[in-house]
């Protein structure tokens, strides 16, 4: 079996941006269509998502003004198990 896995820059972006609380993002996001409780705001940005929608992924690329090779960083495959 391959296992896939990647990294997920958004503390580390949003921190070079100036940005240090989930609570500023919120709004952002909120204003882009995208309305995240305070508690899944916080997750999406200390925990790697294992979903994420296009319509958020997309947001966040404008909020940030990255690109999604900046946020979402693939790891090598690994093949483990066999």
């Amino acid at each position: 079996m391959v296992e896939l896995d990647y990294v997920w820059h958004l503390r580390e972006i949003m921190a070079e941006r100036g940005m240090f609380s989930t609570a500023e993002l919120r709004p952002l996001l909120a204003a882009r269509g995208v309305d995240l409780s305070p508690s899944q705001v916080y997750r999406l940005v200390v925990d790697k998502p294992e979903r994420l929608s296009l319509r958020t992924l997309m947001a966040l690329l404008d909020i940030l003004g990255c690109a999604m090779h900046d946020l979402i960083e693939p790891l090598p495959a690994r093949t483990v198990g066999e």
